[in-house]
């Protein structure tokens, strides 16, 4: 499945806000001029602004500076629409032209109109129905005239477009420019505050392992859209726990189950005359039971509650060597112990660091060549070396032979799981182990305790 890219829900939201802001503001405007524009209160494109532009364009001064208006394609049009074409020009000096019939109550308003820039007539309520007129002064190329006229015919569809320009980059426009800034400067920090409860439930979420389970993400505070998935990560993670307890019970109830006929095999096989094949089934019946009991002390260590008491590394590499001597040598190896003081005290879990030390000599038994020596070196601060003289571990495998299931040889033996819980083991005493080249040559573990561990 092709990977997505993740959105941003904070752009998402400001651009669609603005988007919607937009077409609302369009919306209330339009209806707002046309209800302003209907009632008359804002006034109208009327007809006689397009007489008056027409004669603006036609009107001329002669050589002896009389008016005269020249006739233009425009001016011919509005003539041929308009029976009832008529108009007057004045200027300054009281020249006036008139053309058509002009209404007697505008026929003598010429004089009283010099002061005046603009105005309608006719319009006004509650007057006596009368035709109307529109008077306006405007600069031609004769000069600064004086033109009323009365209605022209029909008005262009370019000036509806000037008028719809004009209120779009007067108030529309600004407008928006206005509000997409506004919601660009706000709805991020909405966002952000809404979100804040989800930096605690992903900080909640970071905490949760293995090792605290039960742990569930708050729902105090989260938004209503986002509690089905809150919900949802708890209902699995209720599942994930659910599953993890039965395979517990499941490993527990199978190493429990093995530890009575794995001591009955190797109680059978000390019995029988030794020889080499005697001794190779002792070794694998050793390594089942230290598995078994391995399994057990990791079980019991997760369980809640555990107390650490204070651990002589020394002691426990003592009564290791001397529990794994007589096999080891049996296998071809000889056995040393070499601790560079007499005692060493960590705080943790006695058998569980007796069974890491166990499975890492029972390793080296294995792994080792069956020849040399295995040595278990203590050394200060607190550090455990088993060492052999074997093949040893190849670089580009060392950080994998801690893996489950991870065989170095596909004909091994064992099953993959002794390092592994070795390395449980150690972390669970917050340690470290490592595998690096012995000095003879083959492999080489190294077990460090935290400072922190030990014991004064």
């Amino acid at each position: 499945m092709a990977n997505t890219k993740p959105h941003s829900l904070k752009w998402r939201l400001v651009s669609r806000l603005v988007l919607l802001q937009a077409i609302m503001l369009t919306l209330f405007v339009v209806l707002v001029l046309c209800a302003l524009w209907y009632s008359g209160m804002l006034g109208s494109i009327d007809t006689e602004d397009t007489t008056i532009n027409a004669l603006r364009d036609s009107i001329g001064r002669s050589a002896e500076g009389r008016l005269f208006v020249q006739e233009t394609p425009i001016l011919t049009r509005e003539r041929a629409t308009n029976p009832n074409f008529w108009f007057v020009v004045r200027d300054g000096q009281g020249q006036s032209l008139t053309q058509g019939n002009v209404p007697p109550e505008y026929a003598r308003i010429g004089d009283a109109l010099s002061d005046v820039g603009q105005a309608r007539f006719g319009w006004n309520l509650g007057d006596a129905p009368r035709s109307t007129a529109r008077f306006k002064r405007v600069s031609t190329k004769a000069g600064m005239i004086q033109i009323l006229t009365g209605p022209g015919g029909s008005v262009p569809l370019s000036f509806y477009l000037a008028a719809l320009g004009a209120v779009l980059a007067t108030i529309i426009l600004p407008g928006i420019i206005v509000m997409a800034l506004s919601t660009l400067l706000v709805t991020p920090f909405v966002v952000r505050r809404a979100h804040a409860t989800l930096g605690h439930v992903a900080a909640q979420a970071e905490r949760i392992n293995i090792d605290e389970r039960g742990t569930r993400l708050p729902l105090d505070g989260v938004p209503r859209e986002v509690t089905p998935l809150v919900t949802a990560v708890n209902n699995a993670l209720g599942r994930l726990d659910d599953g993890y307890e039965r395979h517990k019970r499941f490993l527990l109830d199978a190493a429990h189950e093995l530890r009575t006929p794995i001591a009955i095999l190797q109680t059978r096989l000390e019995s029988l005359p030794v020889t080499p094949t005697n001794g190779r089934l002792l070794e694998d019946v050793a390594r089942l039971g230290i598995l078994a009991e391995q399994l057990l002390d990791l079980q019991r260590l997760n369980q809640s509650g555990v107390q650490f008491a204070a651990v002589d590394l020394v002691a426990l590499c003592r009564r290791v060597v001397a529990d794994l001597a007589p096999l080891a040598i049996a296998a071809g190896y000889a056995m040393s112990l070499e601790p560079e003081m007499p005692s060493v005290v960590v705080r943790g879990d006695q058998a569980a660091l007796e069974r890491a030390i166990i499975n890492l000599v029972q390793n080296a038994i294995q792994h080792g060549g069956r020849q040399g020596t295995i040595s278990i070196r203590i050394k200060a601060p607190a550090i455990i070396q088993v060492e052999d003289e074997g093949p040893g571990i190849p670089p580009e495998q060392r950080n994998r032979v801690f893996e489950p299931f991870h065989r170095l040889h596909t004909r091994d033996r064992g099953v993959g799981l002794g390092l592994n819980l070795v390395q449980e083991i150690v972390q669970l005493h917050h340690a470290q182990v490592i595998v690096t080249k012995a000095p003879g040559g083959g492999a080489c573990f190294i077990i460090k305790f935290a400072a922190t561990s030990l014991v004064p």
